[in-house]
This record gives C-alpha cells, sequence and structure tokens, in this order.
C-alpha cells in the first residue's frame, strides 16, 4: 500500500522508508518543513533528501518554504521549552500541510519521520498526526500511521545509513530555537 511519509530530513528519512518497506509499504516522501529557520538550511537539508530519495528511487515532493506561516502557528510560544507547546504545534503545522498534500494525492494513509528521533516525544507526533488528519473532516478522508521509528534502534540506523549514503547530518532540530537549546 502507499504512504505518504513526511520527511523532516534525509537521514532521518532512511531508516523510516526502509522499516516501512518491510512492513508492506511503499513510501513516498514529502518535505514540508516551514519551521527550519533559514533558507539555506532549509536547502541543505532538501539536498541530503533528494539524495537519499534518488539512492532508493524513492518519489519525492516538496512544499514551498514558507516560514512565517510557521511564525504564526507557533505564535506565543516562542518561549516554550523544547518539546512544549511550540514543538506540539510546529509538529501540527507541518504534518497539517502532509495531510492535506496526502488527501489531494490520492494518499489513504501518511506518516511522519519525525518519531525516528530520541528528542521527539513520539506521542505528541502521534497526537499532531491524528489532528491534521480529523481536521481535513469527511471530505478529504486521509489516516494517519503512528509508527514509532525509534524502535528497533531505528535513530541509530539512521545515523549508521545516513553516514553510509554520505547525508548532510544537522545537530539541532531546525528551528532557530531549537538551535538555542539543543546541545551541538
Amino acid at each position: 500500500m502507499r504512504i505518504l511519509l513526511h520527511a523532516c530530513c534525509g537521514p532521518c528519512a532512511t531508516h523510516c522508508v526502509h522499516a516501512l518497506r518491510e512492513a508492506g509499504w511503499e513510501p513516498e516522501l514529502f518535505y514540508a518543513n516551514d519551521n527550519i529557520d533559514s533558507e539555506a538550511e532549509f536547502e541543505k537539508r532538501l539536498e541530503a533528501l533528494r539524495t537519499f530519495a534518488g539512492a532508493e528511487q524513492v518519489p519525492l515532493a516538496v512544499n514551498p518554504y514558507h516560514p512565517a506561516t510557521w511564525e504564526r502557528a507557533i505564535a506565543g510560544c516562542e518561549g516554550a521549552p523544547e518539546g512544549g507547546a511550540r514543538c506540539a504545534r510546529c509538529f501540527r503545522h507541518n504534518l497539517g500541510i502532509a495531510a492535506r498534500y496526502a488527501a489531494e494525492h490520492g494518499f489513504a494513509h501518511f506518516t511522519t519521520s519525525l518519531t525516528v528521533s530520541p528528542h521527539k516525544r513520539s506521542d505528541t507526533v502521534f497526537a499532531a498526526g491524528a489532528d491534521a488528519a480529523q481536521a481535513l473532516g469527511p471530505s478529504l478522508p486521509v489516516t494517519f500511521e503512528p509508527f514509532n521509528f525509534k524502535k528497533k534502534n531505528g535513530f541509530l540506523d539512521s545515523i549508521r545509513l545516513a553516514q553510509a549514503y554520505g547525508l548532510y547530518r544537522q545537530n539541532y532540530c531546525g528551528c532557530r530555537y531549537s538551535k538555542r537549546t539543543e546541545p551541538s
């Protein structure tokens, strides 16, 4: 079955694509990350994702970079701690874009690579994905599939695979607020 995989970056997508294929899904990648702190960083992450997608022959769609929409989505939560309300709103924003794309392009299911990171609470990501799907209503039915890609050493596998593919691997989530708080 086809599934749209919202991908935050190339390294995180590596393990997720392999895991989905092992589970019988045929993933297609979708890069929607308005939260990235600069267009240069957005492009570096996209280039890594393109490299991986080409190597694995996985279709890739890209949503244009619109950081102002993300700023509106997280407004009022700029000072929230990492993993808190700002992150929940960020997940909801980007997964909302992914849900709409999935529904409008014939995908019955979508998921995200965000859960491969040990820095992301899977339950928060799952709630955001389910909310994004539900917000579309019955006219655009799509189901969020709650894959916890951390399982089976998913994060370590993504690091190994990123090295094997020679992918750029960032050291922060992507938004300017996480850049200030996450260790280098």
